[in-house]
């Protein structure tokens, strides 16, 4: 009996355990409201269904969670990659928009060469301000939060720039062997990513500087570094998310591109079970995160909840998951074995030990 307590304690202990009942539960309801919710059928040697949507939807969440989780395990935080988003999708829109042929593979690629070199110094000037000035993180992001969506507005001039590039558009609705390419790429990054901060040192070094940058930087590691890299990978992850975002609605629109992506992000990673307090990071809890966030969304619209509660009610779904998921707010709810021990008779050589 205590080896099959120890089993579930050990399950119900992990990270991710709560994490996926909540999903679980999630497609559960749906599937109850909606029975065909979890058919998938190929056509055309391409799958179709709502978990292949909710995947693909999910794509551009799980690309800029996965660049936040790597920048709160240093300790800091990236509020501007909503505008990274934005502006990423709408240099690579504009770009497309003024070819003579929007379908040519060279002039799509130069554009998004052009829009991730760009999202890339972003996070570099983000890099810059925590690791090299010293300003905090959420004071220096919020500079580029602000200031970013004026740069997506004025690239745009305040219009949205419609597209009609095949190549371009394949990026957010296209398919690559069945799959959607979008969850492909998605799939790739988390892949890369995975490699390396857990097949090298890349990880625990990261973990190290969030945990304590002094003591990490006494010990040979170069903190500032490590801060600068994590603020630029998070843009480069923002920029992929923006040529998604875009690509599926083929324009850009540069004041609802990305709009509150970052504070998804953030809850995905939370969820994940990454303390926003850094020192360790949990790729794989952010990805499922992510994908809590999409089906929640999901089912909101499914269900046709009011959208002026729609909100409401993700909220407290998403506090629900956070306090289920406390070992703290668990604890006062588990129930108290009564004590086995039996009390204990005191002898008449105890009594005469005792002063009267």
């Amino acid at each position: 009996m205590s080896t099959v307590r120890t089993r579930v304690t050990t399950i119900t202990g992990h990270r991710l355990f709560w994490p996926l009942v909540v999903l679980l539960v999630l497609l559960a309801a749906n599937t109850i409201h909606r029975p065909s919710f979890l058919s998938v059928e190929l056509k055309n040697g391409h799958l179709y269904g709502s978990l292949i949507d909710i995947v693909r939807l999910s794509a551009p969440l799980i690309l800029v969670a996965l660049g936040m989780s790597l920048v709160i395990a240093t300790g800091g935080i990236d509020l501007s990659v909503g505008s990274v988003v934005a502006v990423s999708g709408a240099v690579a829109c504009l770009y497309i928009s003024e070819q003579p042929d929007q379908d040519g593979l060279g002039a799509v690629l130069t554009a998004l060469a052009l829009a991730f070199g760009i999202a890339l110094l972003l996070g570099a000037w983000n890099g810059v301000l925590v690791a090299v000035i010293g300003i905090q993180p959420i004071i220096a992001t919020l500079i580029l939060m602000v200031a970013g969506r004026g740069l997506a507005q004025l690239i745009t001039s305040g219009q949205i720039i419609t597209i009609n590039s095949g190549p371009y558009k394949t990026i957010g609705v296209g398919h690559l062997l069945t799959l959607p390419f979008a969850i492909i790429v998605a799939l790739a990054v988390t892949l890369v990513v995975a490699v390396l901060t857990r097949r090298t040192a890349l990880g625990m070094i990261i973990e190290a500087v969030g945990g304590n940058a002094e003591a990490s930087r006494l010990a040979g590691v170069r903190s500032r570094r490590i801060t600068f890299l994590v603020y630029v990978v998070s843009a480069a992850c923002a920029a992929i998310a923006g040529f998604m975002m875009t690509a599926n609605v083929s324009s850009a629109d540069g004041n609802a591109a990305g709009l509150w992506v970052e504070l998804d992000a953030i809850l995905a990673v939370v969820i994940g079970g990454t303390a926003l307090t850094g020192g360790r990071f949990f790729l794989s809890g952010t990805v499922v995160g992510a994908l809590i966030i999409q089906t929640l969304t999901t089912s909101v619209y499914a269900m046709n909840i009011d959208p002026q509660t729609a909100l409401l009610f993700k909220a407290v779904v998403v506090i629900a998951v956070c306090l289920i998921q406390a070992p703290a707010f668990r604890a006062r709810f588990r129930r108290r074995r009564p004590s086995t021990v039996a009390p204990t008779s005191v002898t008449a050589q105890q009594k005469e030990q005792v002063p009267a």
